[in-house]
């Protein structure tokens, strides 16, 4: 028993001074390890009368316990000074100057801050949700049932299967952030959707990640006359000038009835002039949600009733900003940024102009 209680003394002793988590670890190993001096006291104990292992057995496993703990106990206090070293060594002087000539917001961020801003005036608030959804939040809460052809058209992203063969996708667009937000939260509800969604398709006026702002209106006695008073007030206070819209009927799975909105423009040579002319120009998808999806998020039609919209950040950014492929908005090109990127020290706001 004498060379145990040498054993701890040494070891106690040693873990104690070990000033790294190197040095600590290499005297667990001398202790602990598989040829340590503990665990080599141990492999004796086969060698013992059932008498000697009743009083040794219990005397090496509380040894190997007590070294075990005080390991423990000095690895939290070196993480926590080597944690306090590179909090002391690794900070970050914010009272420097900003330099506003290097470095500017991208034209997606400024045209979702634009947009946030008209929304927030008219009450709307900002919900988020995963980038990776399953079905039935992408799909089938939707009103797109397994084998619904429209499926097709979203170009979808699939994961590879999980143990029991679902597959989870790349959203292909944020409605699936509405469906969740219908299910946890008590109407009414009021929200835009900003975010990134996924497609396979790449061109001129298409990307494979492309971003989208959705809305959301769900209460007892929103109409389609509230939608389209929604809409056109957007476009107005976006576009920064009188905008004449019309409402053309369309079919989209989750709304009914469904519309796409159309703006006047004219084009003269590359540039595009919104809110004048004699062309029109599709800019957005909504209606009036169909009663499905309020049956799928467990809300009663007979009782509420509600609209939703959606559209494409990039392409209104094209649209406001005069970009001519929406493939270089990706092309993390130093040049392109500097020539369409804005200040971050200007925020929009509707007192003094978005842009």
């Amino acid at each position: 028993m004498s060379d145990l209680t040498a054993l701890k003394t040494k070891y106690a002793e040693q873990i104690d001074s070990a000033d790294s988590l190197q040095a600590l670890d290499d005297v667990r190993v001398a202790a602990l390890g598989k040829k340590g001096e503990v665990s080599l006291q141990m492999r004796t104990l086969g060698q013992m009368s059932p008498e000697e292992k009743k009083v040794m057995g219990p005397a090496l496993n509380g040894l190997k316990n007590e070294l075990a703990d005080l390991v423990e106990a000095r690895k939290s206090v070196l993480e926590a000074d080597a944690l306090n070293a590179a909090l002391a060594s690794e900070t970050l002087d914010m009272s420097l100057p900003v330099d506003a000539s290097v470095g500017s917001l991208h034209p997606v961020m400024q045209v979702m801050e634009e947009m946030a801003v008209i929304f927030a005036d008219m009450g709307f608030a900002v919900a988020e949700g995963p980038d990776i959804e399953d079905d039935f939040h992408n799909f089938t809460a939707l009103n797109f049932p397994p084998g619904h052809p429209a499926r097709d058209m979203h170009d979808t992203f699939f994961l590879k299967p999980d143990a029991d063969g679902n597959k989870m996708v790349l959203r292909t667009h944020t409605s699936p952030v509405q469906i969740r937000t219908m299910m946890s939260q008590k109407p009414p509800i009021r929200i835009i959707v900003p975010g990134r969604t996924y497609r396979c398709d790449s061109d001129q006026t298409h990307t494979p990640m492309f971003h989208q702002v959705e809305g959301l209106v769900i209460d007892k006695t929103t109409h389609m006359g509230h939608l389209k008073g929604c809409l056109m007030d957007f476009v107005s206070a976006f576009f920064e000038t009188d905008v004449e819209t019309r409402f053309r009927p369309h079919h989209f799975p989750f709304t009914e009835p469904s519309a796409e909105m159309d703006v006047r423009y004219e084009r003269v040579g590359d540039e595009i002039r919104i809110g004048q002319g004699d062309n029109w120009m599709e800019i957005l998808g909504c209606g009036m949600v169909h009663p499905n999806v309020l049956v799928n998020c467990g809300l009663d039609p007979d009782e509420y009733q509600g609209f939703a919209f959606g559209m494409g950040v990039d392409r209104l950014a094209m649209l406001k900003y005069g970009m001519p492929d929406l493939r270089d908005m990706f092309a993390a090109d130093g040049r392109w940024l500097s020539h369409y990127g804005f200040s971050p020290l200007l925020q929009a706001n509707l007192a003094t102009g978005l842009s």
